[in-house]
């Protein structure tokens, strides 16, 4: 086995981080090591936290990982906040560990990693899903999964997480606006949060009714609506039940099987599109792709144009598999 992945299967923390940067950078020393990690996966609940910014995501976070290590000791518990990348380093802009506590800071159980977005779409690195396979190696579990917030377009973490998590908060503006155009579907646990405000049984009831006017939900999952001040705790203990009442859901009905055959596929036609993409681009003749684009910035080609005089300067490439629904970005 790789020397990497069996420090980290023995509990190395050190070893672990050196991991998780490689594998973020895409280096070779990380696919190793992920690869030797990866039949050591598969154990973990991963839950996806989500919402627009401002409504404490990681507040929210920081919280069910005191009330979890308080209540089941015997786990240890991961966290990966996916940030915004700076414009200047590439690095994680916001390095939300600054909201852990100094008991959780210091608590060995307890593992905290920021990843840039390095500007991946739906609210989600694109290292994001291997990160997650070497923490579960490591023994993680549960394993949060903060997304970078931005809004409607996250709902990549549905193929990731086991359960998603949607924060909302009263007072962030057009309470339709905020959890509309798929927000709402992808969610199993909905979140109120920062419900000492005037207005948060107002946006509770707005989800209610959303949810109870919205499309019916297979295999009698009902979300739940959820009020919670994370600053103080109150109502956490109820979400962190509602996780695992969700996980029980999951593992009786076969849902989680299918989950993870769902993600399993997914990654694999993901790996397919970029090795063709790479072999493309290896046989294609030098010059013949930069030639094309000119003529596509011309206008003298439309893109499926453009396309399919490179596809056929490679007459031998295999066809990719056609896109399912599952899976597909």
């Amino acid at each position: 086995m790789n020397d990497w992945a069996a420090q980290v299967l023995q509990g190395d923390r050190r070893a672990l981080a050196r991991v998780l940067t490689w594998v973020e950078n895409a280096a070779a020393e990380g696919r190793a090591a992920w690869q030797a990690l990866f039949p050591h996966a598969g154990r973990a609940h991963i839950v996806g936290v989500t919402g627009p910014p401002g409504a404490g995501k990681s507040t929210l976070v920081a919280a069910l990982v005191q009330h979890w290590r308080q209540h089941h000791p015997q786990q240890r518990v991961a966290v990966l906040a996916v940030d915004p990348s700076s414009p200047y380093t590439g690095g994680a802009l916001l390095g939300d560990r600054v909201r852990l506590t100094p008991r959780l800071a210091q608590d060995p159980a307890v593992f905290f990693r920021s990843m840039a977005s390095r500007g991946a779409v739906g609210g989600l690195a694109q290292a994001t899903e291997q990160a997650v396979q070497v923490l579960d190696a490591a023994g993680y579990n549960p394993i949060f999964v903060e997304t970078v917030g931005a809004g409607q377009a996250e709902v990549d973490i549905m193929r990731l997480a086991h359960t998603v998590l949607v924060v909302q908060a009263p007072g962030l503006g057009d309470d339709i606006q905020a959890i509309k155009a798929g927000m709402l579907e992808i969610a199993h646990i909905l979140v109120v949060n920062k419900a000492d405000r005037p207005d948060a049984q107002r946006t509770r009831r707005i989800l209610e009714e959303m949810l109870r006017l919205g499309p019916r939900r297979a295999a009698a999952w009902q979300p739940p609506v959820l009020l919670t001040v994370a600053t103080t705790g109150q109502g956490v203990p109820q979400v962190a039940q509602a996780i695992v009442a969700h996980r029980q859901h999951l593992q009786r009905s076969g849902a989680w099987q299918q989950h993870e055959a769902r993600r399993l596929q997914a990654a694999l036609e993901r790996a397919l599109r970029d090795a063709l993409w790479r072999r493309w681009r290896a046989r294609v003749e030098p010059g013949r792709y930069d030639a094309v684009l000119q003529a596509l910035a011309r206008r003298e080609l439309t893109p499926d144009q453009a396309a399919a005089q490179l596809l056929d300067d490679a007459p031998t490439l295999p066809t990719p598999p056609p896109r399912g629904d599952a899976g597909s970005p």
